[in-house]
């Protein structure tokens, strides 16, 4: 289930938004272009400080969609590039989100399809893309999320049908050989470069006309696929290309992978031409069959690998509501672990790794045409909390506390020109010292569309 996200990413709502809302059936194709201004009161999310820096800037967001409809077969796709100068650092941020979906229904009992989510970006909240926030971070240079997903759904009697699914994520890091943001700690590609493989097996029943029964497997196998160290040697160099395989403290990035079993129950839910839902509840088991722990002292430190388990509750749930003509209220909640680019700590290398965090988020969002003012006047608001509970390592049960707020009100002139202001803010509260901070973000625009 894919998730609004809150936050950074509203900045580049407007021109999507825009694109979207022109394609008909006459024309299946639309282009914008927005322009704005905006002021940014931590632009590297660094906490209170010398490094908390500042700035005005200017952002430029083409984007291009499609939607072509052919009876059984349907594909929709967007395009959206975003820049962003910043007159402090007098320099650029550049994003660029592509998304495509193809389904093709066979029959009325058989469909297909396929999507493919490619994002760039350095914004911790857009890289995400619907998912849980690995890290609450800036991360610099062109950072990769890709995700492609392959579903297969056959109703194969009256009541009972199959749901099989394939999911590949990567996420890969630009950074490499030491930390840009935070010197003396991995990169973010040490830390958070994976391939993740998810199999998805549920069987469906009809239990009403309105609603369906679900009880389901996944199976999901995640590799980390950098050859740094997760943990920096606090008596060699800093990270250089060609390092970390000298030094004591060298500890692979493969010690976090693991295999995922996930059981569940769960269904979806009509309750009416306004109002659906959907909820999935159980269990997962992770195995962390490469984890390990440095052992002895320094200098003669080895690396011995003896493998660790963890069963914890499953969750994701959703609700659609269109309250009335003009609004749309969405609502969710996900469990589950992820990865996180907290790992081990030189200071006490014998404390093992933090394989990954276990993660309860909860996400709101609203739309809202103003028809009491004017039906031309749009508010919208997201919110986002995710409590985020470190899993093994020097960090085992400290927490992070992420919280994410968008708003934004749009005023449509024409079918083709419309202006918006909103403002973003974004507040990490962490148990690791260093680390918390607070983001203040401001921007006035308008988007032109065809």
């Amino acid at each position: 289930m894919k998730r609004a996200i809150a936050s950074a990413s509203l900045l580049a709502l407007g021109a999507a938004g825009a694109t979207a809302q022109l394609i008909t059936a006459d024309k299946p194709w639309s282009i914008s272009g927005s322009l704005r201004g905006f002021y940014d009161d931590n632009i590297n999310t660094q906490p209170a400080g010398p490094a908390k820096v500042s700035s005005f800037g200017i952002e430029v967001v083409p984007g291009a969609a499609v939607n072509f409809n052919t009876g059984p077969t349907t594909l929709t796709g967007s395009l959206t590039y975003d820049n962003r100068y910043y007159f402090e650092r007098r320099n650029t941020d550049q994003s660029l989100d592509f998304e495509f979906d193809l389904n093709h229904n066979f029959s009325a009992r058989y469909s297909t399809e396929f999507t493919e989510s490619f994002v760039v970006a350095q914004e911790p909240e857009v890289l995400a893309n619907g998912g849980a926030v690995t890290t609450p971070l800036r991360s610099n240079g062109n950072n990769i999320h890709n995700v492609i997903g392959l579903t297969f759904q056959a109703q194969l009697t009256r009541l009972f049908g199959l749901v099989l699914g394939y999911n590949n994520s990567i996420y890969s890091y630009e950074e490499n050989a030491g930390n840009t943001v935070s010197p003396g700690i991995p990169s973010r590609s040490a830390l958070l470069d994976v391939v993740q493989h998810t199999f998805t097996v549920d069987s469906t029943w009809a239990l009403s006309d309105k609603t369906r029964g679900i009880f389901g497997y996944k199976f999901s196998a995640l590799f980390n696929t950098s050859d740094e160290s997760v943990i920096n040697d606090p008596n060699g160099p800093p990270f250089t290309d060609g390092y970390p395989y000298g030094g004591e403290f060298y500890i692979p990035a493969d010690t976090r992978n693991s295999y995922t079993q996930y059981v569940y129950v769960g269904a979806d839910e009509t309750f009416s031409s306004a109002l659906s839902g959907s909820i999935r509840v159980g269990l997962q088991y992770l195995d962390y069959y490469n984890n390990g722990t440095l052992q002895g002292v320094a200098p003669n430190l080895v690396f011995v690998r003896d493998g660790s388990t963890t069963l914890s509750p499953y969750a994701d749930l959703s609700l659609n509501y269109a309250y009335n003509e003009a609004g749309l209220l969405t609502f969710g909640f996900h469990q589950g672990h992820n990865q996180t680019d907290v790992a081990a700590s030189a200071g006490d290398p014998n404390a093992g790794v933090t394989v990954d965090e276990d993660s309860s988020t909860v996400y709101l969002t609203v739309k809202q045409k103003l028809t009491p003012i004017t039906p031309k006047l749009t508010a919208s608001g997201s919110l986002q909390y995710q409590y985020s509970v470190f899993n093994g390592g020097p960090s085992n049960d400290e927490t992070d506390s992420f919280y994410m707020l968008g708003l934004d009100l749009s005023y449509q002139f024409n079918p083709h020109l419309s202006a918006d202001t909103g403002y973003n803010l974004d507040i990490l509260s962490s148990d690791l010292a260093g680390r918390g901070y607070s983001r203040n973000q401001v921007f006035v625009g308008v988007t032109a569309a065809y």
